[in-house]
């Protein structure tokens, strides 16, 4: 396992703990990026994370679970934090091969056999989310503008998309891949949740989304 936190102490403490439950932790790090260097050199089953780490104390742990998530090899991953970070909880929680996802708050983290519960089946495979994280996420896919559900670049990609730009386009603008650009535009009609229909269709409904907002 590889553990990011940028709490010293509860760090340490957690990776005590894990030890005791018969888990190796290969590397427990403060911060996104020593994460990503550790997940890279270790290749871990687990990983376990905060959301804020430096250097800005906002998303950087959970985006980092994001790309983690997305790579190869997949490891499982568990958020353990004291906040909801709405704005990427949904992406991290989105079915994503086959490996292991959690999201728990530590505030809720009131036995330790059921957090070592939690740990194993996340490393198993299963999904594992504190029900306020459910409830935020419901409430927040209720209240917001549907276009809050998307990522920073998936709502540059709908904005390019907006102004009749073709794929090759953006992926040009944005130097990235063409398919790193389709993946986008599929998932901003996931999100949207728009019909399967033709692409050509979604497309207008997209942009149709993205000038009402």
């Amino acid at each position: 396992m590889v553990l990011a936190d940028d709490a010293v102490l509860l760090r340490e403490g957690v990776a005590s703990l894990l030890e005791r439950f018969g888990h190796t932790v290969a590397a427990a790090v403060g911060d996104a990026e020593a994460l990503l260097a550790a997940a890279e050199r270790h290749r871990p089953d687990l990983v376990i994370t905060d959301v804020r780490m430096p250097p800005t104390h906002t998303d950087e742990g959970l985006r980092a679970a994001i790309a983690l998530r997305a790579g190869d090899p997949q490891p499982a991953v568990l958020v353990l934090s004291q906040y909801t970070a709405t704005a990427y909880a949904a992406e991290l929680l989105a079915p994503a091969g086959t490996a292991g996802v959690g999201y728990l708050l530590k505030d809720r983290v009131g036995d330790i056999a059921d957090f070592a519960d939690a740990v194993a089946r996340v490393a198993a495979g299963e999904t594992v989310i504190d029900p306020d994280v459910v409830r935020q996420l419901l409430t927040r896919q209720r209240t917001t503008d549907p276009l809050d559900r998307l990522t920073p670049r998936e709502r540059e990609v709908l904005g390019l998309m907006a102004e009749g730009r073709s794929n090759a386009w953006i992926a040009r603008a944005l130097h990235i891949g063409d398919a790193a650009v389709a993946k986008h535009i599929g998932n901003i009609f996931a999100k949207l949740d728009l019909p399967g229909a033709d692409e050509g269709h979604r497309r207008v409904l997209a942009v149709l989304t993205y000038l009402r907002a």
